[in-house]
């Protein structure tokens, strides 16, 4: 071999490994999985999950909690991640949807600096009220707010929450003012409306539920477009309110441009655990409807709910500065 001839191959092997040599080689390393909430739903759903994919990937994922900024901590950890396939993220429609509609600086860019693996999940959030409110059931409960406009307050668990949204929508959609108040977590939500001291609020079925079949707290909607089979007897806010829809959703992400073939086999290993019928059968339990989208499907669904919230935002004139 003449001297340019290799120098040329010293060149070519200094290169970095094409997309597919990765893929190949991958995963050779733990994956690492960063959830920007501390524990709770959407900690419990990404640990289930990933430790299904890697018992089938053989390779452990390992749960880093990064809280803080209503998701934005952790989501901009993982968007500035190596893309090579070693770092994914748990998103919510907090972290990946509603901030950025209402946020005047955000440290990302929800779309383009992320590729989107699959919609693990979602599960909507509920309308409950204090068992002392007078009214039996939706449609009184919406003649008592637009009766006393400002009158009746709703507990979520902080500004820019998806349950917060879903007041603004509510009290768009009613046509009354319905003031919020923000709590730190569900658990001080659900004692606040217990005790009576915020009449109302909204949350994720899962964390009402178990409430509500104690008696402890009126359910009295849910924010799914349909009745759904956890709750049967309880309407959809939106047989009252058409256009009313709130869920919470969950989905795993990867840093942009991670080698495509490596996405592939990330949705693919996804889409399997929440078919494996064990784990299917204990988070539909928790609550959780699973999805499983493509990776297009996901990203296409992320557009339209950031532009949905957005609009509820503006017409709220909600911004986080």
């Amino acid at each position: 071999m003449n001297r340019r001839h290799l120098l040329g191959a010293l060149a070519a092997a200094a290169l970095p490994l094409p997309a597919f040599a990765q893929a190949r080689a991958w995963p050779s390393q733990p994956i690492r999985v960063i959830i920007p909430f501390a524990a709770g739903v959407t900690d419990t759903l990404g640990r289930l999950v990933t430790q299904e994919m890697g018992r089938r990937l053989g390779q452990t994922f390992v749960a880093e909690n990064r809280p803080g900024a209503g998701g934005n901590i952790g989501a901009e950890a993982c968007a500035r991640a190596t893309p090579d396939g070693n770092t994914i993220c748990m998103g919510t429609i907090s972290s990946h949807a509603i901030n950025p509609a209402i946020m005047a600086r955000m440290p990302y860019d929800n779309l383009r600096d992320f590729a989107p693996i699959t919609q693990l999940s979602h599960q909507p959030n509920a309308l409950v009220i204090n068992n002392d409110v007078p009214a039996r059931n939706l449609a009184e409960f919406i003649a008592l707010v637009k009766a006393r406009p400002g009158f009746y307050s709703y507990a979520t668990s902080g500004v820019g929450t998806s349950t917060h949204l879903a007041g603004e929508s509510f009290a768009q959609l009613v046509g009354a003012e319905v003031v919020h108040v923000p709590y730190r977590g569900s658990g001080g939500v659900m004692t606040a409306v217990m005790s009576g001291e915020t009449p109302m609020s909204f949350d994720n079925l899962s964390s009402v539920l178990p409430l509500a079949r104690e008696g402890r707290v009126r359910l009295i909607g849910v924010g799914a477009k349909e009745r759904i089979a956890a709750a049967p007897d309880v309407p959809a806010i939106a047989e009252a309110l058409p256009g009313f829809e709130s869920l919470s959703w969950h989905g795993l992400f990867a840093p942009a441009n991670t080698p495509p073939a490596i996405v592939t086999r990330l949705h693919a290993e996804a889409v399997a655990a929440l078919r494996e019928p064990a784990l299917a059968a204990r988070l539909t339990e928790l609550g959780f409807t699973l999805v499983g989208s493509s990776p297009d499907e996901f990203r296409a669904f992320i557009a339209a709910e950031t532009r949905r919230w957005g609009d509820v935002a503006r017409r709220a004139n909600l911004r986080v500065e």
